[in-house]
């Protein structure tokens, strides 16, 4: 990395936050990895089509290139685009959960590529309600591929003091949101069979998704 961490601080800046997503989304656009608040834990991430980048978040976290990884949309109508052959009642889980901490995972789209599917093909998809989140998906004009900014088997850090220093000082940009306002991961949802299924509990519980598809 040819330069230091460069820090962006949300705090006491809410009126500039679609300026500070298209700066940091420049940065983005140009394989920079980086570590942003969103509503459930930080997370580490990079532009999707951003390819060398994605590589280092690997390399960074120390974590398996056969975990593809989670998508963020800025828009719950992203759904139909970045997914394809959906179950009915994958857009209902949406439309109740959406922005919030839910993760599901569908059958990947072709506007999806290669190394941000799983090797089933199917890829996970999230709107976090998080607005500043939301404006640099629309920024960066592409989804972002984000997962918890940790390293691999330490548990998610909730504000930018809980950073993993070592990983906050590898990446490229580090966004101070303050603390995440639901301190727990999102719940990941798999969306592709008859009825849906757990794969990790989190924010959204079981009853909730029942409920949401009765």
């Amino acid at each position: 990395m040819s330069h230091p961490t460069r820090r962006i601080s949300l705090l006491g800046a809410e009126g500039d936050h679609a300026s500070l997503a298209r700066r940091l989304a420049r940065g983005l656009i140009s394989q920079d990895v980086a570590i942003i608040p969103t509503d459930s834990v930080y997370g580490i991430g990079c532009a999707m089509g951003a390819d060398g980048a994605l590589a280092r978040i690997f390399e960074l976290k120390g974590r398996e290139r056969s975990q593809a990884l989670p998508l963020v949309l800025g828009d719950a109508a992203d759904l139909a685009r970045y997914a394809k052959d959906l179950e009915p009642y994958a857009p209902r889980l949406a439309e109740r959960f959406w922005p919030g901490a839910l993760t599901l995972v569908v059958r990947a789209s072709d506007e999806v590529p290669e190394p941000y599917r799983a090797a089933d093909g199917t890829v996970g998809l999230r709107v976090p309600d998080h607005a500043f989140v939301r404006a640099l998906c629309s920024a960066v004009g592409h989804p972002l591929a984000l997962t918890s900014a940790n390293l691999h088997g330490e548990p998610a850090a909730r504000s930018v003091e809980e950073l993993n220093p070592q990983l906050a000082d590898a990446v490229d940009w580090v966004v101070d949101g303050g603390a995440a306002p639901l301190g727990v991961a999102s719940t990941v949802v798999d969306a592709t069979g008859e009825i849906p299924r757990i794969l990790r509990e989190g924010a959204v519980g079981e009853a909730e998704i029942l409920e949401a598809i009765s």
